[in-house]
């Protein structure tokens, strides 16, 4: 394995830890509102947030190249504030990955919540715990096994990524070129022994995150 298939690997691993962290962080408030909310636009904001399920990846990623590309609204605002634009940089890599892997991480937590019900809550109020108090020490001790698998999902798919990352982030060695966009790279340049290095390992890796999903989630049941 050469060494630019090892930055590829080290920058995949990089970028979907930091996705995971930060979707979890965004998709955790997101699933809450979600999963107690009575408005009339959870209809539409679950919508939203389900789209990239069915949103061919490179419709996403061509959108958000416009977006954020010199003709696009928030690319020119960035310029005028003398920022650097997103596209073809690392960080346009983790902002489009955040966006096509948000309902992974988002519907699992969801369902997390609304499986434990408003009883620990009212429960919990009724013992004067304050709001934030009640969510970090009821809600989500509770909901661990959605966590659980949110974070294995929210990982795996980020690593799997590819119609996206490469429509936001092109393929530019050690800097946005990824394991998937590597592994295209190989192929289209006929060297079949390299892509199937790197491809066998993404099925061994697939494989074990199906193994920890199934593992978890019987636990979860013994636990109950």
């Amino acid at each position: 394995m050469d060494a630019s298939s090892l930055a590829a690997i080290w920058l995949t691993c990089k970028l979907a830890a930091l996705v995971t962290v930060l979707l979890l962080l965004i998709g955790t408030p997101i699933a809450w509102w979600l999963a107690n909310t009575r408005s009339r636009l959870k209809g539409v904001a679950g919508a939203v947030v389900s789209l990239p399920l069915v949103l061919p990846p490179t419709v996403l990623g061509f959108y958000l190249l416009l977006t954020f590309g010199p003709q696009g609204f928030i690319g020119q605002s960035m310029d005028a504030m003398g920022l650097q634009r997103l596209p073809f940089t690392f960080t346009g890599l983790v902002v489009a990955s955040i966006l096509y892997s948000l309902p992974f991480v988002v519907q699992p937590i969801q369902n997390a919540f609304e499986a434990i019900g408003k009883r620990p809550m009212e429960v919990a109020a009724s013992l004067r715990a304050a709001p934030w108090d009640a969510f970090f020490s009821v809600a989500v001790p509770l909901a661990r096994p959605g966590f659980v698998t949110a974070a294995i999902l929210g990982f795996a798919h980020t690593v799997g990524e590819f119609g996206v990352v490469l429509m936001m982030g092109g393929n530019i060695p050690g800097k946005t070129q990824v394991l998937s966009v590597k592994i295209y790279d190989y192929v289209e340049n006929g060297d079949y022994t390299q892509a199937h290095w790197l491809a066998g390992g993404m099925v061994f890796f697939s494989f074990i995150v199906l193994l920890l999903l199934y593992g978890s989630r019987k636990r979860s049941s013994w636990s109950q």
